[in-house]
Order: structure tokens, then C-alpha cells, then sequence
């Protein structure tokens, strides 16, 4: 997935309100994470602009927020997002608080389009279009034959629910034993 945007900024941290610098990207699929720095090693958090932004505010519209020491008012950022959850960021200048403002903006309203390498015709990208996988046709290595495409799939740590899982389990036990508990007395009966 290309790279849109990235920099450093300032977040104010929800619960000390504390002014911090981190490592920003902006991806072309519409998402935004941050790391502590630009190794790009650890992921703090990682925000789905297009499903969650509400909104984005830039420079003296943002005027309950007070800049972190040495930098202006004019260079603030207010992320809007869903649940009335503000993403608080200060960019080092008035121009790059405004160039981000733009992009995110433009990540959160417009389809974006991406050449794919098998087919002559621009698709829009998926959401978490990141975990793509491509296939070489040409490669079918062992265990595979020609015509026969192998689909990977893996397993999803936001979407699996361990309780629901371990719910479903003592559930069916609980039918598969009242129902095999009579059978285990039926000869007593005659």
C-alpha cells in the first residue's frame, strides 16, 4: 500500500494531557498510524480514517486547545473521530498543519484508485486493502497443479471472540450429552 503522508507531530495523550512526538502515516487506503518513532517498529495506534473521522480542524479553528511549549496556535490539528473521540496533534509549522489537514481530508471523502497488476481497468481499494495477497499464475510450486489457485486465509484477531467460541462449545456438550444420557438408560426402561 503506498504512503500518502508522513511526518512528525505532536499528540496530546488522553488522561495526563501531554504533548508527545510521534512518527505519523497516512496510507493510501484511508488509514493513519503513529508510531514513537520513524523505524516505523512499534504501531501505537492505527485509526481508520474513512469509517471513523467526523471531522478535521486546523490552525485557529481549533481554539480550546493549547499548544505544546515553543509552537503556535496556528499549527494545530483536531481529528474529529466517532464516540466524540479527538485525535489532538500539533504539526512543527502553520503550512503542515494545513498540508495534513488536506490529506486527511482527502483520504476520508475520495475513492481511491490503484492500477492492478492483473487486469487493464482502475479498481477503488478495499478497507484493509494492506493484507492483499497476489498470486503469481505462473508459480504453482509443490502440492499444487496448473488451474488451481491457492486462497490463504487468516485468521482475523479483531473479528475472533474467544468467549463466543468457548460458548458454543459447553453448549453443544450440554446437547450432546442430554441427548446421548438417554440413550444410556433406554435399556433399563424395558
Amino acid at each position: 500500500m503506498a504512503l500518502v503522508k508522513s511526518g512528525w507531530l505532536w499528540r496530546q495523550s488522553s488522561m495526563l494531557k501531554r504533548w508527545k512526538k510521534h512518527w505519523f502515516d497516512l496510507w493510501l487506503d484511508g488509514n493513519i498510524v503513529y508510531y514513537p518513532d520513524e523505524k516505523r517498529q512499534n504501531v501505537e495506534e492505527k485509526i481508520p480514517m474513512r469509517f471513523n473521522c467526523v471531522n478535521v480542524r486546523a490552525g485557529l479553528e481549533c481554539v480550546d486547545i493549547e499548544p505544546p511549549d515553543g509552537s503556535l496556535l496556528e499549527s494545530l490539528l483536531t481529528v474529529e473521530l466517532k464516540d466524540r473521540v479527538r485525535l489532538l496533534l500539533c504539526a512543527e509549522s502553520e503550512d503542515d498543519a494545513v498540508a495534513w489537514k488536506m490529506a486527511l481530508m482527502d483520504s476520508q471523502f475520495h475513492p481511491v484508485y490503484v492500477y492492478d497488476p492483473y487486469s487493464d481497468q482502475y479498481q477503488t481499494v478495499p478497507f484493509n486493502a494492506h493484507q492483499a495477497i497476489y498470486v503469481n499464475q505462473g508459480y504453482y510450486g509443490p502440492g499444487y497443479v496448473p488451474g488451481m489457485a491457492p486462497v490463504i486465509l487468516g485468521n482475523d484477531p479483531y473479528r475472533t471472540s474467544y468467549g463466543e467460541q468457548m460458548a458454543l462449545g459447553m453448549l453443544a456438550g450440554a446437547v450432546t450429552g442430554s441427548a446421548l444420557s438417554s440413550l444410556v438408560w433406554l435399556p433399563c426402561w424395558f
